[in-house]
């Protein structure tokens, strides 16, 4: 039991983590290099420069391959075009070797040399099926495959940055901008190097992603991480800094919106929302510290096999933040020496209990996808003894969920109106979850109500509450809260309180509302005239009230009611007749019988039933009780 509370407590330490199943690939030694391309997210393991051969593994089988080629030296640079037919491969800085590939098999194979004979290839990246631009100037180069965005620097410190946009084979210079550098040294030398620039999408905007390091001399200050917000028609803006509070080598990844920075020496992870507000402004640009603590990542148990003195497979807790560790974008961490390529990943649990301001925690929640369970369970959590929060911030979280739940309807009537059902617009995230109604009352409500510790008072209170915010945003609220409040109003005996909440329409009327309050007569007598009260006002309700007061044996009110809302030529006759017969009261069962024969009368022109109405029966009754010829009084009522 210990050891398994411990195990519990350890996993609720770790935010962020390593994917359980990393892709395996044959690790750096002297005769295997390993490259990896940012678009496609494969790995290269070349052996003996492609002779003995190259291994590509990707996130899936499409993605994974091998293969063997000729060796014409060392290889540089590998990567395949976007549907895998040809692979380009960069032996030197003059040319970049071409090989089709035609269902797996090598095919024929060509090149392409750089213009100018003092320019030499950087690198290079695709930029469509059968496109590939090279980068042959001095500077940094990346690859935003969402965006099809590259990114160059130029000038002696490196700091000027010039976004290329590549879209359908046209290329689009969009505006050049300088990112600030803390020191320029004296004389002159590179200053912003490529392992401190990446290029991400956060929250649908493209950022340039700047590391400053400390300035020297000044201690206190630490490291930043500056963001640049990519414009099309003007300069990037620099928006954003995030406050490090640390120095020395840092790795940045981006994690479901969240900028997740890995710092080597303490060996801890930070993360950073810009979404959830700064805590500074100065001239628009927006300072923020870590959501969290920084705390290591999860550890990592590999299995292995083929170890000394080991006949069968093994697990080796894995080095994290190893030197020989290299993020990619958005979420790629590869150790080429253990030949593995992980998916970085955020673990919302633990969270639960790391925030503690909960209304803080749904703001942070709300932004996240896959999300919906660990909202429930702050708010199931928030409602129980040892963990309630007050009333006021049960409230405020309320209305956070309930806002966001009125957009997405909103957002879902316009893709109606368009004619586009299922069309979510303004920006939000087809995975980001919305809790409506239904989550609440089977995850929340329909457990909190038997929580045998927890005050009733308190539990009408939260579910009124709840009901308040969907009536504050507009929210149709659904039959069945209302059958919770009822019930639990009546469990409890608070009669009064029940007849206030009617008589003053803070339950709104409704036709599975006022059933239940007739289910409720035998307990509370007032529930069977609430309920009636409640279907007039309806206007919709006339089948029922009729049904509630036939069943009553109030046979005459029926007839009264019919007679008061126009619809006596319409009505079912043997109903009546058939609910008069039920009372055994003769006179009553004369006065509807005559009631109906007058309708004839006037309808037809004689006073009898026809078959289609099934009521001969009722006739013979007729007959039986007052004789063929009965000049009784008409139906008076």
């Amino acid at each position: 039991m210990c050891l398994t509370l411990l195990k519990m407590a350890d996993e609720e330490s770790y935010y962020i983590e390593l994917s359980q199943n990393p892709t395996r690939f044959e690790p750096i030694s002297k005769v295997t290099n390993v490259f990896f391309d940012e678009v496609n997210k494969q790995v290269f393991a070349v052996r003996s420069r492609g002779a003995t051969g190259v291994v590509v593994k990707g996130s899936d089988e499409k993605s994974t391959t091998s293969f063997r080629m000729e060796d014409k030296g060392d290889v540089i640079s590998i990567k395949f075009s976007y549907d895998m037919k040809v692979l380009a491969v960069q032996r030197s800085h003059k040319t970049v070797e071409f090989i089709n590939f035609l269902d797996g098999c090598d095919s024929k194979e060509y090149s392409q040399s750089c213009k100018g004979k003092s320019t030499r290839i950087i690198g290079f990246n695709w930029t469509n099926i059968n496109e590939i631009v090279f980068i042959t100037d001095h500077g940094l180069e990346f690859y935003q495959p969402e965006s099809s965005l590259l990114l160059l620097s130029s000038t002696t410190l490196g700091n000027v940055l010039h976004p290329v946009y590549f879209k359908g084979g046209t290329l689009l210079r969009l505006p050049k901008f300088e990112v600030d550098v803390p020191v320029v040294p004296k004389p002159p030398k590179l200053c912003l190097l490529e392992r401190d620039v990446t290029m991400s999408n956060i929250y649908g905007q493209v950022y340039i992603i700047v590391l400053r390091h400390q300035q020297r001399g000044l201690a206190n200050m630490g490291a930043e991480v500056v963001l640049y917000q990519l414009q099309r028609e003007s300069p990037a803006k620099r928006t954003d800094v995030l406050r490090l509070n640390m120095s020395g080598r840092f790795a940045l990844n981006v994690v479901d919106n969240l900028i997740v920075v890995h710092h080597q020496a303490s060996k801890t992870t930070m993360i950073f929302d810009i979404k959830l507000g700064g805590e500074s402004h100065d001239s628009y640009v927006t300072y923020h510290h870590p959501v969290l603590s920084p705390l290591p990542i999860k550890p990592f148990r590999l299995k292995v096999t083929g170890l000394p003195n080991t006949a069968q497979a093994t697990q080796i807790t894995c080095e994290l933040y190893s030197p020989n560790w290299i993020v990619f974008q958005p979420n790629i961490v590869i150790d080429a020496k253990l030949g593995c390529m992980w998916h970085v990943l955020l673990r919302l649990e633990p969270m639960i209990t790391m925030i503690p301001d909960k209304c803080r925690l749904i703001d942070f929640l709300l932004l996240r996808s896959e999300c919906k369970m660990v909202i429930l369970s702050v708010c199931k959590q928030a409602l129980v003894p040892g963990h309630q929060c007050n009333l006021s911030t049960i409230s405020a979280i309320f209305d956070k969920l309930n806002q966001v739940y009125r957009n997405y309807l909103e957002q879902e009537s316009q893709g109606f109106q368009a004619g586009e059902p299922g069309v979510v617009r303004s920006g939000r995230k087809r995975n980001q979850a919305v809790v409506d109604q239904s989550d609440m009352y089977t995850h929340v409500f329909s457990v909190f109500v038997d929580n045998k510790d927890v005050k009733h008072k308190f539990i009408v209170a939260v579910l009124m509450e709840y009901i308040r915010s969907l009536n504050q945003y507009q929210i149709p609220v659904q039959h069945y809260l209302y059958e919770l409040v009822i019930n639990t109003l009546v469990q409890n005996n608070f009669f009064y309180q029940l007849h206030q909440f009617l008589q003053y329409h803070v339950l709104s009327d409704s036709k599975p509302l006022a059933c239940l309050m007739l289910s409720l007569e035998s307990v509370y007598p007032p529930a069977h005239q609430l309920a009636l009260d409640m279907l007039k006002r309806l206007s919709t309700a006339n089948e029922e009230i009729i049904e509630v007061l036939l069943s009553k044996h109030q046979v005459l009110t029926a007839l009264r009611f019919i007679r008061s809302i126009g619809q006596v030529d319409t009505v079912s006759a043997r109903k009546f007749l058939e609910a008069a017969v039920t009372t055994e009261d003769k006179m009553l069962f004369y006065t509807v019988f005559k009631f109906f024969e007058e309708r004839n009368l006037r309808l037809r022109g004689h006073p009898r039933f026809v078959s289609g109405e099934h009521c001969e029966q009722y006739a013979r009754h007729f007959e039986d009780l007052f004789g063929s010829e009965s000049f009784m009084m008409p139906a008076v009522f």
